[in-house]
């Protein structure tokens, strides 16, 4: 039980640290100072800072993925795709770190975690895609997902940073008014 808390509190405190400073600007010791653990217990619990930081992108790509599944479940169309940007940006609202760090993280290339990187595209970006490839056969569905993805989570994190007082039915509007 407290190694699972340890665990908690290491990944929420790296989280913060890499999605505000990046991945290289942020040390093992500032990670651990700021879960209120040793630095051992950063190396015990995840082996290295790349370990730590591909459980961090492998336990929010399934969060993720799996609330784009249960929002699409049972929709089929332009519902589906609606219901797949508000649940986007509610997740965003939800976990604004992560979505800075998909954002920073996604393109870089050389990282000992972008197989793990990969799994956005496949796995949550591939739910957008099933729907687009059900609601437009002529696109190009992975494509077309990842234009929508990257629309959604740049519109998300533009309203948390720049535009809070913005409600999220506005940014989901802005969204879907461009698919149409």
């Amino acid at each position: 039980m407290r190694t699972s808390a340890t665990r908690e509190h290491i990944v929420e405190a790296a989280l913060a640290l890499v999605a505000d400073r990046g991945f290289t600007a942020t040390s093992v010791e500032d990670i651990a100072t700021a879960a209120g653990v040793a630095k051992g217990s950063v190396f015990y619990n995840f082996g290295s800072k790349s370990g730590l930081f591909e459980a961090i992108i492998t336990e929010g790509v399934g969060r993720l993925t799996a609330a784009l599944r249960g929002a699409a479940e049972g929709l089929h169309g332009r519902e589906a795709l609606e219901s797949l940007v508000t649940e986007l940006l509610t997740q965003i609202r939800a976990h604004p770190d992560f979505a800075k760090l998909m954002v920073a993280e996604t393109f870089r290339t050389g990282r000992s975690w972008q197989d793990s990187i990969r799994l956005v595209r496949d796995e949550s970006m591939g739910t957008f895609a099933a729907v687009v490839a059900e609601t437009w056969p002529e696109r190009d569905p992975f494509l077309t997902a990842s234009a929508l993805f990257g629309a959604t989570l740049l519109a998300g994190l533009e309203w948390l940073v720049f535009q809070p007082d913005r409600t999220l039915e506005d940014v989901r509007a802005a969204v879907l008014a461009t698919v149409r």
